[in-house]
């Protein structure tokens, strides 16, 4: 039995963390697998457990307080940080209740949008009570989850859902149904909600108490009768566990088709990452019965689709008036017909007679353009050429990074041809009497056998701009069908993660 501690007077800073994440981390193997094996009674009890857990509870708080470094804004008692003694407090003094504080709600704007979205900021005690709620039951739901979910789960991310998009139609061409869930955290059923989350009742109380704590939005106060707020710890999980079972109607209707079943079953394919989803099939009519099926699951919890983002398109031809192809998660994902010599092949080596090709959308390519552009044309006048490269290189690592594991090489190369004809720009509108060639010669050397590096001399040590075709072209490896960091497999993960999952 894995014990538990209550109250031990310790101070914060000697504490053994990795030990701490080890007993957690225990607890939440054997919860999985319990829920594994449908022992309902076992998955409680050990849930109850951790919840008491010092170990938890001191992870909890200092996952809220150290680890989450973006979080800068205070809830509404006005706390951005705790001393130390006041984090071991918390610690010890994290139990359920009836009661929950308010959230404090501030509007973010969307990601090269004009619009805001509402982002939900709970004090720090909550945030901690959160967290340890969510240890406990996110290990249940993670051997419930369907397989091509991955949004807002741990050790999944944007790629998996591409590479699951990239598996299923590799070796057939398909309908797509691209699809957004309209406002879907503003609009879950607090009740429909709970009863799916199906837990037990000292744990149903504190997360009601959450549901129903009410917004202050600029400086008015008014009470949430449906939806979860944006931002919270625990929100994603909650959005993944209403959306449970999406796939699962899908395939079901797929097999029940005439047929071979198990074919059927096989050649349609949900994907889902946050309240973004494609569902694709080699035949129109299914993906627009299974659209009607998703769209009936749905309205049971309180939901619906974003109809300005639902298309239905094709991989490789047009339909009406779509253009083949689709968008998901800032990456164009078609197929093209090509030549015997550069055509795709099935598992048979037959030609498919096209090839498919991921790479960023032009949406994004452009908005990050303008974004580098912006950046560039922030530091005309007084702002030195070190600041400048210093602004410019997280934003080119950054998406770099992200669109490094698709078909990339030429939209990098394209993207730096453009940064260096604005940088020349840039250089010339400060050196006005100089020509193109001086302005070159100032503001550019040699690296490697490029002979384009904005570089500068910085106490002798050489800056130099970091290129989006510095970033290598990896191919990326899908997370392993059910897999989940809570069943135990620790190479696994510590090899695809670069750390442990303990």
């Amino acid at each position: 039995m894995t014990k538990t501690r209550k109250n031990p007077m310790v101070v914060w800073t000697p504490v053994n963390w990795r030990k701490l994440k080890r007993v957690v981390y225990k607890l939440q193997k054997r919860i999985y697998q319990a829920a594994q094996r449908g022992d309902v009674k076992a998955v409680r009890k050990l849930q109850k457990t951790l919840l008491n857990s010092w170990s938890a509870k001191m992870l909890a708080t200092r996952r809220v307080i150290q680890d989450n470094k973006g979080q800068k804004t205070a809830g509404i008692d006005g706390k951005k940080s705790l001393t130390l003694k006041e984090r071991v407090n918390l610690a010890n003094n994290l139990v359920m209740s009836h009661k929950a504080k308010s959230t404090c709600r501030i509007w973010i704007p969307k990601p090269g949008k004009t619009e805001k979205r509402p982002l939900g900021i709970l004090t720090i005690s909550e945030r901690a009570k959160q967290g340890l709620v969510k240890m406990a039951i996110e290990p249940e739901w993670e051997a419930k989850f369907e397989p091509n979910i991955y949004g807002f789960r741990p050790g999944r991310s944007c790629m998996d859902a591409v590479e699951g998009i990239k598996a299923a139609i590799k070796q057939k061409s398909k309908y797509v149904l691209n699809a957004d869930i309209a406002k879907c955290f503003d609009n879950i059923d607090h009740e429909k909600l709970l009863d799916k989350i199906g837990t037990f009742p000292k744990v149903r109380r504190q997360i009601k108490a959450w549901l129903k704590s009410g917004v202050y939005d600029n400086e008015s106060w008014f009470l949430m009768d449906e939806g979860i707020s944006q931002g919270e710890v625990i929100s994603g999980l909650w959005a993944n566990i209403a959306l449970h079972g999406m796939e699962k109607i899908v395939k079901e209707f797929a097999y029940s088709l005439s047929g071979k079943k198990v074919k059927n079953e096989k050649e349609i394919t949900l994907v889902r990452y946050a309240d973004h989803f494609v569902i694709l099939h080699p035949n129109l009519n299914v993906v627009t019965k299974a659209k009607a099926l998703v769209e009936e699951f749905l309205r049971g919890m309180g939901l619906e689709l974003k109809p300005e983002k639902t298309r239905l398109t094709h991989t490789l031809i047009q339909v009406g008036e779509e253009e083949p192809g689709f968008n998901f998660l800032g990456f164009n994902i078609r197929q093209y017909p090509v030549g015997k010599y550069t055509t795709g092949k099935n598992t048979y080596g037959k030609p498919l007679g096209y090839k498919t090709y991921i790479m960023p959308s032009k949406e994004e390519i452009k908005a990050h353009y303008q974004r580098l552009a912006s950046e560039i044309d922030k530091f005309k006048s007084c702002k030195s050429q070190i600041d400048l490269i210093k602004g410019l290189n997280p934003i080119i690592t950054g998406w770099s990074n992200y669109y490094s594991k698709v078909n990339s090489a030429k939209t990098f190369k394209e993207l730096d041809h453009l940064l260096t004809l604005k940088l020349i720009a840039w250089g010339k509108s400060r050196h006005h009497h100089k020509s193109i060639k001086e302005t070159i010669k100032k503001y550019f050397g040699t690296k490697g056998k490029s002979n384009w590096i904005f570089k500068t001399i910085e106490n002798g040590n050489r800056i130099c701009l970091v290129y989006h075709e510095d970033f290598q072209i990896k191919n990326f490896v899908k997370v392993k069908g059910e897999s989940s960091p809570y069943d135990g497999n620790l190479i696994y993960w510590t090899t695809r993660m670069g750390k442990s999952a303990e």
